[in-house]
């Protein structure tokens, strides 16, 4: 599992943002979106022999399919993968971003992702809630006081969660944007709302107007892309002999 810049900046202080797809695709709607808007260049991607063996291809421009972004103006540094993360590689992929969190000097860590919530009237009592678990204490407190609630029971898998506790280890700050979710839909509201969150924390000023559209466009390719990727990596592990590729499951229930 290797990291590899095109272009290496100074990430000392800067914001590591994350959002791997997972269910309801928010993360990766989100992610995609905070790119566009803010400009982000590409730098880079992630690459292990483990990934199913695909290339993106945008605008006429192959790609590799999980990339990583950065904006010096903003001081944020992302990831975007194209494709559902086989979960054998979550404990690889972590230990690879804390490592290159660490060695960067990267301020913080933070991720988004999606609460399943199993009734629609549920969801619709407190769709625009959002949700944080975080490393700190006093994070937790400043997020309560922007408006955002903070999770107390629950279970969380997937890279978001596995990236927490290693952050917690390394004493690394790390805060998780929670959004809920009908886990049988997927909805821009949902990316909106994790951007919301996002602007708060950060102090930015991104507008969602156009995040309908654009999430849309977003949802129907990493769709097309993961089914593709996931009917790679099975034929390979067929071929092999070895287990079809496994689910990374939802990341969080409360």
């Amino acid at each position: 599992m290797q990291i590899k810049l095109t272009k290496d900046l100074d990430f000392e202080g800067f914001t590591f943002l994350e959002g791997f797809p997972g269910i309801g695709l928010v993360g990766a709607m989100s992610i995609s979106y905070v790119i566009e808007k803010l400009g982000l260049e590409n730098i880079g991607y992630l690459e292990s022999e483990e990934f199913p063996p695909l290339m993106s291809i945008h605008d006429g421009i192959p790609m590799h399919s999980i990339r990583i972004y950065a904006s010096e103006k903003y001081k944020i540094i992302t990831i975007f993968s194209e494709f559902s993360i086989p979960a054998s590689t979550t404990y690889k992929i972590t230990d690879a971003l804390i490592e290159f969190i660490k060695a960067k000097k990267i301020a913080k860590i933070i991720s988004i992702a999606g609460i399943p919530v199993m009734k629609a009237e549920e969801e619709k009592e407190s769709e625009s809630n959002i949700y944080v678990v975080s490393s700190r204490k006093e994070m937790t407190k400043n997020a309560e006081k922007i408006g955002m609630k903070s999770v107390q029971e629950g279970i969380s898998s997937g890279i978001n969660a596995v990236l927490m506790l290693k952050a917690i280890d390394e004493k690394i700050e790390d805060i998780n944007i929670l959004v809920q979710i009908n886990p049988a839909i997927i909805n821009p509201k949902y990316a909106e709302n994790a951007i919301q969150g996002l602007n708060k924390l950060l102090s930015l000023d991104i507008n969602t107007d156009e995040l309908e559209h654009e999430a849309k466009e977003v949802e129907s390719r990493i769709k097309a892309i993961i089914k593709k990727s996931r009917d790679t990596h099975n034929q390979y592990k067929a071929s092999t002999g070895e287990k079809e590729a496994e689910s990374p499951g939802n990341p969080m229930y409360v």
